[in-house]
């Protein structure tokens, strides 16, 4: 065995060793480096008041969008007596919207019997009749978006009636204290580094371990000379700015950002099951392409990650299959943000020519204004590819930016 082999099998073994030893919930027998471990203690109440000053205090924003602070406030509404029926229905709602087609039904009569029956200990009395009998009318269907008008409905009872309780309670407190540590500078002395998952034209992608906690996670080093010499700058804080924005189990996490001399960093989820290029040609080279039930699971997957994306006003522009990562569990997560584009709020459409050739709607190759349906004709290019192991117009292309 020569020395970079030797190397290899070393940087393996390590990494292994480093994925193992955390299971992403609570293992007491972690090795976690103590002085960064203290870093992450909650700091005194009165060192977080001024951030009253300083975040957007909207429901939407704190009790819905931020995942802590929806857990705080539903932690909060638990604890009242009044609110309880609309934090289980909360709660019921999004089960059901998630839930198997064969599981709907029952749960669908589950929430009318327990919530909207007036005789019913735990009925939801802020809802409207007519919403109620629409709604009972409609449940033998099961569609998507059956309750989505009580849930509105109930974030409206809760923003006028729990939010203004919420912020002065010690929940409340404790989301400030979330968003001050959060807000607490990072560097490269925070992460070990382990063997490189992945290189590209900016730089490469390392699995990381967090030394306060032991997790693992993938970091992407963009050097600033190939950003500065290919005016890439503007493309890498895009990306931090979006995934900073977006929360989405369909989309990689950015977990924390920092810079160092030579390189800016993006620590975001570790993806360790591969892209899809990869499952489509390599995993059987005999029989590339995947069968029709897997591509569909991975497509609905994927649509999900697009619609949150959609929903906050940003065209994706380069769904391909190198950027559609599996998890351990062969979920994927959408990566790769560098060239989605934020419409501006009064605005529907944009222009501009980004994307990879081959997976690039006519009217953004044609210099045309655009909207969200760019990124679902580069979802059936990404369908195609899945079964047919071929693209439709050329399999493989060259990602391509121009202003």
């Amino acid at each position: 065995m020569d020395f970079g082999a030797l190397e290899t099998v070393v940087a393996n073994s390590a990494y292994i060793t480093a994925r193992g030893s955390f299971d992403g919930g609570f293992n007491p027998q972690i090795t976690r480096n103590k002085k960064f471990r203290s870093k992450l203690k909650l700091p005194p109440l009165a060192e977080c008041e001024h951030l009253k000053n300083q975040i957007d205090l909207e429901f939407e924003n704190i009790c819905e969008k931020q995942p802590i602070g929806k857990k705080l406030f539903q932690e909060f509404l638990g604890t009242i007596d009044q609110f309880v029926p609309a934090l289980n229905i909360w709660i019921d709602i999004e089960d059901y919207d998630t839930a198997e087609d064969d599981d709907r039904l029952q749960k669908a009569k589950c929430i009318i019997n327990k919530y909207l029956d007036s005789h019913s200990k735990h009925f939801c009395h802020y809802l409207d009749d007519k919403v109620i009998a629409q709604v009972v009318e409609e449940s033998n269907k099961v569609p998507d978006g059956l309750f989505k008008p009580l849930l509105q409905s109930t974030a409206e009872y809760l923003k006028e009636k729990a939010f203004q309780q919420y912020k002065e309670s010690k929940y409340f407190s404790r989301f400030l204290q979330w968003k001050w540590l959060e807000s607490q500078p990072v560097g490269e002395d925070w992460f070990m580094d382990f063997r490189v998952l992945g290189k590209g034209g900016f730089g490469e992608v390392s699995a990381s371990q967090m030394r306060a906690t032991g997790k693992m996670y993938a970091c992407k080093k963009l050097n600033k000379k190939r950003l500065k010499k290919r005016k890439g700058f503007e493309g890498a804080m895009v990306e931090k700015r979006i995934l900073a924005k977006v929360h989405s189990r369909f989309i990689v996490s950015l977990a924390y950002a920092f810079q160092t001399k030579n390189d800016v960093c993006l620590v975001m989820t570790l993806m360790n099951g591969g892209d899809l290029r990869f499952h489509i040609y390599n995993v059987d080279e005999e029989n590339p392409g995947l069968d029709e039930p897997r591509a569909c699971f991975y497509t609905a997957q994927i649509i999900c990650g697009m619609e949150h994306l959609h929903q906050n006003r940003i065209i994706y522009r380069d769904l391909k299959p190198e950027n559609v990562l599996l998890d351990n569990d062969g979920n994927v997560r959408i990566s790769d943000l560098g060239l989605a584009v934020q419409l501006k709020e009064n605005k529907n459409r944009t222009k501009g020519y980004a994307g990879t050739p081959g997976f690039m709607a006519p009217e953004l190759l044609n210099g045309e204004e655009y909207d969200y349906s760019v990124d679902y004709f580069s979802l059936g290019v990404t369908l195609f590819e899945m079964i047919a192991a071929r693209g439709p117009f050329r399999s493989r292309g060259e990602k391509v930016t121009k202003s």
